[in-house]
């Protein structure tokens, strides 16, 4: 994919970074950036390989979406991952007939819109207004609102998450997959564009139905279930889609590494400060992390498919949070220069502002903690400080993988969690004060959470409930690290878990004893090396087309 976008510095490359940022000015989605994904086949990667696609796990598919978002966020979202957003409810629960249609429409060109939420409700998805109601001649009529649907307006198909009984409770709505191509015009309108801070040029938009006809057979799954099919299929787009963004915060650590490198300050280079020095080995710590959980997330989709629902919310919301506060540290670096719209380091502020609309899409923060909350009892009494570690093959990032059976992903993880215990494998001496740290937490939280009120395991837990959910999610992404550096167990994997964990740890608000500073100039001599090697900054080290200046 970098081949197929070229060298990005190439002044009068179509996909480069100046005609990027120059698109982005415009808030216009790059036609030159559409034109080359269609010609690579990009829609194939959404589309399962027994449907006709390239599909077979979501590793192969971060990879491949990560170097576009590299490039530009906008055409990464704006081009195809709505699509692959809309399509996985109905790889997870459709029929084979509606699997069928939506591979054909994908892989013929067309586009398919994911139209869940509603402004009023925001993630509670059992508020949801839309309705669906029985026809008379059979099938349903669809009436009520969407919002913020990216691509709406030239989508052909689109998964809806409709109220299909007035009765309380999780089994009153359903997932339906429409063809726009067979509703009546006047059943139907989009609404007007909304305008965006960040993805600027994303084509968000409404749609309107006004009695529109839909046939029995578009129920994906079986009717109000719509709930469960949404929270089985959402564990793969919460895992991919952070993943995926990992691209943007490496382009944003490029472009500061080079500025640190560049600038002079009191007779050296920024990079040579000790401030500047440990912002740019945080930056890349923190990105690490962020490769480590969401790739091991990612797998477990694969080799544990029915215990991830907890794994994959606790991946959205701590790799878009990591993210987005590294590239708040690294604007901090950059000064004046974070604000500039134009020149070598115009790109920075289109991509810190398209990272917080990203961490936002799909999942937020609320909607994944809510997904985690009722599973923290069950979770403390049955696995926390009693259960094994997973596996070698989960940590062992681009390892080959079975291919992904979607049917297999269940809404609950039944209390299981063999992530945490992979702490224990950090077993070197140096490596064991730290990894006390988080087991010394997951004791606390495992006595704050095995008797949580039944009033405190649901949406509308108190704020101290929701603050155990968050401090869960770094200790398991303390235990993903730990797996990852188990597998590895080399020099630069050692320094960056002693990094990355008191990193953790202070998110946590926990005393740590400090790195060595071997590990600290460890990690600068790694960036400085993959930077002037044009290589990813994440575990694959994946060649760029030249990403130095």
């Amino acid at each position: 994919m970098d081949a197929v976008l070229g060298d990005p510095w190439d002044a009068s490359n179509p996909l480069g970074f100046a005609a990027v940022l120059d698109a982005d000015e415009r808030g216009e989605l790059s036609a030159a950036g559409e034109k080359a994904l269609t010609a690579a086949g990009l829609a194939e990667e959404f589309v399962p390989r027994s449907l006709g696609g390239r599909l077979t796990g979501v590793e192969g598919l971060v990879q491949v979406m990560r170097a576009i978002f590299r490039r530009d966020p906008t055409l990464g979202l704006g081009y195809g991952i709505t699509s692959f957003i809309a399509a996985v409810p109905v790889w997870t629960d459709g029929s084979p007939a509606q699997r069928d249609r939506l591979a054909g429409l994908l892989l013929g060109g067309e586009r398919a819109a994911a139209a869940f939420t509603e402004l009023a409700h925001g993630a509670d998805f059992t508020r949801v207004a839309l309705r669906a109601d029985p026809a008379p001649g059979g099938g349903f009529l669809v009436t009520g609102a969407k919002q913020l649907i990216n691509n709406i307006a030239r989508s052909r198909a689109v998964t809806l998450f409709a109220r299909t009984s007035d009765e309380p409770g999780s089994r009153s709505h359903s997932t339906l997959l429409l063809d726009l191509a067979d509703a009546p015009p006047d059943t139907y309108r989009v609404l007007p564009r909304f305008p965006t801070s960040g993805l600027r040029a994303s084509l968000l938009a409404g749609i309107d139905f006004d009695r529109c006809p839909v046939p029995e057979d578009s129920v994906v799954g079986e009717r109000g279930a719509g709930l469960e099919t949404a929270l089985r299929a959402f564990q793969v787009t919460r895992t991919a889609l952070p993943a995926i963004v990992v691209g943007v915060l490496d382009t944003q650590l490029r472009l500061a590494a080079g500025f640190a490198g560049e600038r002079v300050l009191y007779g050296r280079p920024v990079a040579d400060l000790p401030q500047s020095r440990a912002c740019l080995t945080g930056a890349l710590a923190d990105l690490l992390v962020c490769d480590a959980f969401s790739g091991v997330a990612g797998r477990a989709l694969h080799l544990l498919p029915d215990r991830t629902s907890v794994v994959a919310a606790a991946s959205k919301y701590v790799v878009s949070t990591l993210m987005e506060s590294a590239s708040y540290e690294l604007s901090v670096l950059l000064g004046a220069r974070s604000y500039l719209r134009e020149g070598p380091y115009g790109l920075f502020q289109k991509y810190q502002r398209d990272l917080a609309v990203t961490a936002l899409a799909h999942a937020s923060a609320a909607a994944c903690l809510s997904t985690i909350i009722p599973q923290l009892p069950r979770l403390a009494r049955r696995s926390w400080l009693r259960a094994d570690p997973a596996g070698p093959e989960l940590f062992r990032l681009g390892e080959e993988l079975p291919e992904l059976d979607f049917s297999l992903l269940a809404a609950d993880a039944r209390g299981a969690d063999s992530l945490t215990a992979a702490l224990a494998l950090a077993d070197l001496p140096e490596l064991a004060p730290l990894r006390d740290v988080f087991l010394g937490e997951l004791a606390g939280l495992r006595e704050r959470c095995v008797d949580l009120p039944p009033r405190e395991r649901t949406v509308s837990a108190s704020a101290e409930t929701f603050v155990l959910a968050e401090r869960y999610s770094l200790v398991l992404a303390a235990g993903a690290c730990a797996g990852v550096w188990a597998a590895r167990r080399d020099p630069f994997t050692t320094a960056w878990l002693l990094v990355a964990l008191g990193r953790l740890a202070d998110r946590l608000g926990l005393p740590h004893p400090p790195p060595p500073p071997e590990a600290g100039r460890l990690l600068f001599s790694e960036l400085v090396a993959r930077r002037e090697r044009s290589l990813t900054f994440d575990f694959s080290a994946h060649p760029l087309a030249r990403h130095g200046r």
